[in-house]
């Protein structure tokens, strides 16, 4: 039979959280990964009421009461609980009565499984595939596209010269811009179409190139913050189109806070990069990503276009062509990062994920 000890020490190596409470809900016991997972020291809780941990709502803490009396074990799914530093998280947990193993009194088993990283990487996942997707739909149309455009093109021109007056040349000049215009359209669809000019590429050199365009556009009239960790290394990359996608990022936010309704009194912008260690893109794993957070105080992105905001065509604006996200995300995608956001009707943030292997 093991040991307390041996027990004891199984416990703090599992990777879901585990914690004991006696009958009045209060912690007796939590391994190391329920205190990653809450975001506490186990010697800080013991004694305090699991729900000041972690506050979900009084049907949750009705049910817990409810397991001590019947002793029946259950499990909840995707649990949206806020931890004492306000921050919110999604986690499954099973909640299993036991003995106590000193005093025998009636206790509850609570195993902890985080759901925030699993979750995130799925939505990667899909969002990756969408755009790859969106890329083949997008390529197939634009041939069938350009082809009868550059027929109707040649034939506007070779009908103008025969045209025996000069006045309905008009009507051909007319026919000849919109298929260039049309053309025009569809390679901007298309995205970047040029190889890339690798070169050893310094982020925040980029950023502050951003920074000046911004400021010339918006004619200073937004504020633009800057946290920048000077010790993230050069990555390689095209810095051109690493300026553009970051620049259709700043701009759309600069547009939003602009013509917000009612109009706003401060616009600010906000740039911070960071490093992230170990971090998931889709189902790849890297030891190292550069972390950029592009934030502004602006209107928020409504939630009808949410789902689908890097589809090419998706604008918010009336006069917008809704492409500057779905480049952007695509020139991420080459360099194997990703384009995150999360936004409100008082901030948005955009993540932008780069691998620096």
């Amino acid at each position: 039979m093991a040991s307390p000890i041996i027990n004891q020490r199984l416990l703090e190596h599992l990777n879901t959280g585990v914690l004991l409470l006696d009958a009045d809900l209060t912690v007796l016991y939590m391994n190391p990964a329920a205190e990653a997972l809450l975001e506490m020291s186990g010697k800080r809780c013991l004694g305090v009421p699991f729900f000041e941990l972690a506050i979900e709502s009084e049907e949750a803490t009705t049910a817990l009461e409810q397991a001590i009396i019947t002793g029946h074990s259950y499990t909840k799914r995707e649990a949206t609980i806020q931890l004492h530093n306000q921050q919110q998280m999604t986690l499954d947990y099973s909640v299993s009565p036991v003995s106590h193993p000193e005093s025998r009194l009636p206790s509850l088993l609570v195993e902890l499984q985080g759901r925030d990283r699993l979750m995130r990487i799925s939505r990667e996942e899909q969002l990756i595939a969408k755009q790859e997707t969106t890329r083949s739909l997008v390529r197939g149309l634009a041939h069938e596209i350009k082809n009868p455009l550059g027929g109707i093109r040649g034939a506007a021109q070779l009908l103008e010269r025969a045209l025996p007056s000069a006045d309905l040349k008009e009507y051909t000049n007319i026919i000849i811009e919109e298929a260039d215009r049309l053309r025009d359209l569809v390679d901007r669809l298309l995205g970047p179409r040029q190889i890339p000019k690798q070169e050893q590429v310094n982020i925040h050199e980029v950023l502050e190139r951003v920074c000046q365009l911004i400021d010339v556009e918006s004619g200073g009239r937004i504020n633009i913050e800057r946290d920048y960790d000077p010790s993230i290394p050069e990555l390689e990359a095209d810095k051109g189109q690493l300026i553009q996608a970051l620049l259709n990022i700043c701009r759309n936010a600069m547009q939003a806070m602009l013509e917000a309704q009612p109009a706003l009194e401060h616009p600010q912008l906000s740039l911070r990069t960071r490093t992230v260690r170990q971090f998931t893109i889709g189902h790849h794993r890297h030891r190292l990503v550069a972390q950029i957070d592009i934030s502004d105080n602006g209107p928020g992105i409504p939630e009808e276009l949410r789902d689908n905001l890097f589809y090419p065509m998706v604008s918010g604006r009336a006069d917008g062509t809704g492409l500057g996200l779905s480049i952007s995300q695509s020139i991420i995608n080459q360099k194997n990062g990703i384009i995150e956001f999360v936004s409100d009707a008082s901030k948005t943030i955009f993540s932008i994920y780069l691998p620096l292997e």
